[in-house]
């Protein structure tokens, strides 16, 4: 996710990430999707829905699911925007990735509510490199 989101600056990067869930989610895999956002990609993602069905596959043909969504903001904060919240699903996590000046900074990881009105921040660790 992290090479993902510096190759792609200035613009946003997105994918999925697959895993699995038991007492916490486990991310197994980062696979990295097309952004097809009409128009600047330089603050919007979107997901093509064949990409994501696609996804769905490799994660069962794995033994896994798709556990959540991730994106980059370049430039800014890993928060978690009115747009994002509004094309959530309350059943994915969805990290975000401040990337600034082609650098990783920071990552934090949401988790919609059914009504797509608020989320909360999940606690989220990883590997150090």
């Amino acid at each position: 996710m992290l090479a993902h989101a510096e190759a792609t600056y200035p613009d946003e990067c997105c994918g999925v990430m697959l895993g699995a869930v038991d007492e916490l989610k486990l991310v197994r895999v980062a696979v990295p999707l097309e952004n097809v956002a009409q128009g600047s990609h330089r603050a919007r993602y979107e997901l093509a829905p064949e990409d994501l069905i696609r996804a769905e596959r490799e994660a069962r043909t794995r033994g896994l699911d798709v556990i959540g969504i991730y994106h980059s903001h370049p430039d800014c904060d890993a928060y978690f925007s009115e747009t994002d919240l509004k094309n959530s699903c309350p059943w994915y996590s969805f990290v975000v990735l401040a990337v600034y000046q082609g650098r990783f900074r920071n990552a934090n990881s949401w988790l919609p509510d059914a009504e797509q009105t608020k989320a909360e921040k999940e606690e989220m660790t990883w590997p150090k490199s």
